[in-house]
């Protein structure tokens, strides 16, 4: 038998139960939508992460109080608080970092801010003039100025949401003042919305000097974290490894395993995003296939019972000369038609969601969210699905194939 002449006998016994067929395949459809949706929707979360890092500039590098953690015993690392003004002194002699171009020391809090009887769980965040620069900030009013972090002034940069539960009758934010602990804040700008599509959500954020900070909101002399700027991308490296160096000394040192801080580059940062973000989109591939694996137990279960109905089939074909090769090929060959038109279904559905779902996502949140198609989540949607036909549907084909032919005729 010619396999364009297998082709066409496999096609009509699918033809033939047309719902059936249909249902079959449901659950293939179902699994590499789900594969396409989330490989798709990882790529695209991937891309925005990676951009809103690589939009700090790839010559910013960050230095962080405590190890990063290798095991249980380096948790308590995270809560350190070894970085102090001692450090940002020693940085800051050229002497130990030539390649250092600028400093900006941050300390990170939290609190209610209140105008009037209206308040506003906010995120605090001390820095100095450099953070509009690295963050590419443009507040309507002023910015933190460099005499305002020297005087420790009470001044606050609103985010838009801050500003917008803040003055809900349409007062001006920049004539009046906030009051956070008790303190009043004097505004001197508000940024403008940016939809959270930053690695730190200014929107829900209130800017003010990083001495005002330490003084009156966190009580704390050490900074959450130091962001500095080498002077060209060709130093970074190097300058990141000086870095480690005079804080070492700073804090006394000898053991690189007793570093109290970690020196992050914006490479790093990257790589090790990537990896996160790769991890958790596989992880959910995986837990996606469970309903391809489903799908097949459901493709073998409604073959066997074709085989069984098709019984009498079998027998008036082997009769007039198929032999168990012929029977096995045309069995198997449905089942693989069926996962195969179900993968190519479930492509164009999951790429057709995730399509809607990055556009929903771009205008909804104000990010910038691209749409990947995953040629990668498409190829092993194909392979996986004409495997689990080749798997599934064996043993009923085989079934088939070992029907005796005076038996089969004589199936009622």
């Amino acid at each position: 038998m010619t396999w364009k002449h297998t082709l066409k006998t496999a096609l009509t016994g699918l033809t033939t139960n047309r719902s059936r067929s249909a249902l079959t395949i449901l659950g293939i459809v179902i699994g590499i939508t789900a594969i396409m949706l989330v490989v798709s929707l990882g790529a695209g979360a991937q891309e925005l992460i990676l951009g809103q890092v690589q939009g700090l500039g790839t010559n910013t590098i960050a230095v962080i109080p405590g190890r990063e953690p290798t095991g249980p015993s380096d948790v308590s690392f995270l809560f350190s608080d070894s970085l102090k003004e001692k450090d940002v002194v020693a940085l800051k002699n050229r002497a130990n970092v030539p390649g250092l171009k600028s400093i900006m020391p941050t300390v990170i809090g939290a609190g209610v801010a209140s105008y009037g009887s209206n308040t506003y769980q906010v995120s605090i965040f001390g820095a100095t003039d450099l953070m509009a620069e690295i963050f590419d900030l443009h507040p309507n009013g002023d910015f933190i100025s460099p005499d305002d972090v020297l005087s420790r002034s009470d001044v606050a940069v609103l985010g838009s949401k801050v500003a917008e539960h803040m003055f809900t009758n349409g007062e001006d934010p920049l004539v009046n003042k906030i009051k956070i602990k008790n303190r009043n804040f004097r505004v001197i700008g508000v940024l403008p919305p940016t939809g959270g599509g930053s690695l730190f959500n200014f929107d829900a954020m209130v800017l003010v000097p990083y001495t005002t900070a330490q003084d009156y909101i966190t009580g704390k002399k050490s900074f959450s974290r130091l962001i500095m700027q080498a002077v060209s991308d060709n130093v970074v490296q190097s300058t990141a490894d000086d870095i480690t160096l005079t804080l070492r000394e700073s804090h006394g040192i000898t053991d690189p395993t007793k570093d109290d801080f970690t020196v992050q580059t914006q490479q790093d940062l990257a790589n090790r995003l990537g990896t996160i973000t790769s991890a958790l989109t596989w992880f959910l591939v995986a837990v996606a296939s469970i309903a391809l694996f489903v799908g097949g137990v459901g493709i073998m279960n409604i073959m066997l019972v074709a085989v069984t109905e098709r019984t009498r089939e079998i027998g008036l074909r082997k009769a007039l000369g198929a032999t168990d090769r012929d029977i096995l090929t045309q069995f198997l060959l449905e089942a693989v038609l069926l996962t195969a038109i179900g993968g190519i279904i479930g492509i164009i559905l999951g790429a057709s969601l995730a399509f809607i779902t990055a556009l929903g996502l771009s205008q909804g949140l104000g990010v910038n969210w691209t749409f990947v198609f995953p040629w990668n989540g498409a190829a092993m949607g194909l392979s996986v699905s004409a495997m689990i036909g080749l798997i599934f549907g064996g043993y009923p084909a085989s079934q088939a194939s070992k029907k005796s032919p005076i038996e089969a005729l004589r199936y009622e």
